[in-house]
């Protein structure tokens, strides 16, 4: 009997928890696709000539590195209503509402600023002689960073990213400070009903799953890369 209790705590967690991954991965996969990007686009702005707008990038780059993602999160949830007057906590998008929104906000702001120093490294990495024949071949700056230096880029920092990759999906684990249903909130609420650690154990089994899988991954984007080895 006490097996069979065991068993269907096992089963019922492993339903549950697969429904709160499906969550986290969505997360993952939306602030990735947001900060990417948004990194690259704060790296080159934290290269520009502009002090002013170096500066301030700068500034970002150090609240966003330097204070907890926890606290961020709550600051993006909480700061339209406390700071405008506004209040988010009933606006939706379907069947998305503003928790999961302020979540993504908040962990694409924090790793756009990671991944910024990651791509910055990158591009002060370059040699100069490059941006010189690609000037005398013709090419634009603009021609020259996308065809030239950036694919070099993603080449060399591409170990650096795959961490990141990695962290963001532990990370997602903090959604649960907004009260998103995700895989970790899940096992929280199954741990405190069931009376037992098994619903823990079965999350970690998930995250250590679904790294693997991004390593896996990674490490065959970067052998494919690899071409000169």
């Amino acid at each position: 009997m006490y097996l069979a209790i065991t068993m269907g705590n096992i089963k019922s967690a492993v339903t549950q928890l697969g429904v709160g991954l499906g969550l986290t991965l969505t997360i993952f996969i939306l602030t990735l696709l947001f900060s990417m990007p948004l990194g690259l686009v704060v790296a080159k702005a934290r290269l520009s000539k502009n002090k002013i707008l170096s500066s301030v990038i700068r500034a970002y780059i150090s609240v966003m590195r330097g204070t907890p993602l926890m606290l961020q999160l709550l600051i993006v949830y909480y700061l339209p209503y406390y700071v405008f007057g506004i209040s988010l906590r009933s606006m939706s998008l379907g069947s998305i509402n503003y928790r999961y929104i302020a979540t993504v906000i908040g962990f694409t702001l924090n790793y756009a600023a990671y991944f910024a120093e990651i791509f910055r490294g990158g591009i002060q990495s370059m040699p100069q002689g490059q941006y010189e024949a690609a000037q005398l071949l013709g090419f634009s700056k603009t021609q020259t960073f996308i065809r030239i230096i950036l694919p070099q880029v993603v080449k060399r920092v591409l170990p650096s990213i795959t961490n990141e990759v990695i962290t963001l999906v532990k990370d997602t684990s903090l959604a649960q400070i907004l009260s998103v249903n995700e895989m970790f909130f899940a096992a929280s609420a199954l741990a405190s009903s069931q009376v037992s650690v098994m619903p823990f154990v079965i999350a970690g089994v998930f995250y250590y799953c679904a790294n693997a899988v991004i390593e896996f991954a990674m490490n065959r984007i970067e052998k494919k890369m690899s071409y000169y080895n």
